[in-house]
């Protein structure tokens, strides 16, 4: 379980593909805390540590996770946002986030509001997530508070030390990012819709 508060970021230094799968080797600060098997979210993707060394670490992706999270356009060289999973005495900082991508958005609008930047974000409603107004949200494994929420669309606000310290500050307007939804708002929108047979 993770909290959505950004601890560090991981530079991508290779990309090896083996069958249908990804091994990604990251150089990070936070590389010689890792454990093999160990949990880590980036960018908001759950993925377990394979390889460990001092300076860096190897994760591996599935082909079902490339097809539903931005991983696919990830390149040498790019910043990952990264959290180590919650110990079991920590602190509820940001919200309950799995880690489990539930599809990605794209960036729509950048404003600079002269001590915050505004972010639009776009996502296909078809799959019947939702946001609601003040509700949290997941972008690229950042808690963050959603507003101006509409059908497939909205609005967060971030603030200096968050644009700094995530990889919000690379962002460009037509970028894909994860997103996971709200836990509770995504058993609700269930219980609502039901199941439909297949």
């Amino acid at each position: 379980m993770f909290t959505g508060i950004i601890e560090g970021f991981g530079t991508i230094q290779n990309i090896t593909q083996e069958g249908s799968n990804f091994h990604f080797d990251l150089e990070s600060s936070l590389a010689g805390e890792l454990k093999i098997d160990q949990s880590l979210a980036h960018d908001g993707v759950c993925l377990t540590v394979v390889r460990t060394s001092p300076e860096s670490y190897r994760v591996t992706a599935i082909d079902e996770t490339i097809q539903k999270t931005n991983l696919s356009g990830w390149k040498i060289g790019k910043k990952v946002n990264l959290e180590r999973c919650m110990p079991a005495n920590g602190r509820f900082d940001g919200h309950i986030v799995q880690g489990h991508v539930d599809q990605t958005g794209v960036v729509k609008y950048i404003r600079d509001e002269d001590g915050s930047w505004l972010f639009d974000i776009e996502f296909d409603p078809a799959s019947g997530n939702v946001t609601v107004e003040k509700g949290s949200i997941t972008i690229n494994g950042t808690s963050l508070t959603c507003f101006n929420s509409k059908n497939g669309r909205f609005s967060v606000a971030i603030i200096p030390y968050t644009f700094e310290h995530t990889n919000f500050h690379q962002l460009q307007v037509g970028d894909t990012v994860n997103l996971e939804f709200d836990i509770v708002g995504k058993y609700i929108q269930r219980i609502i819709r039901g199941y439909t047979a297949d």
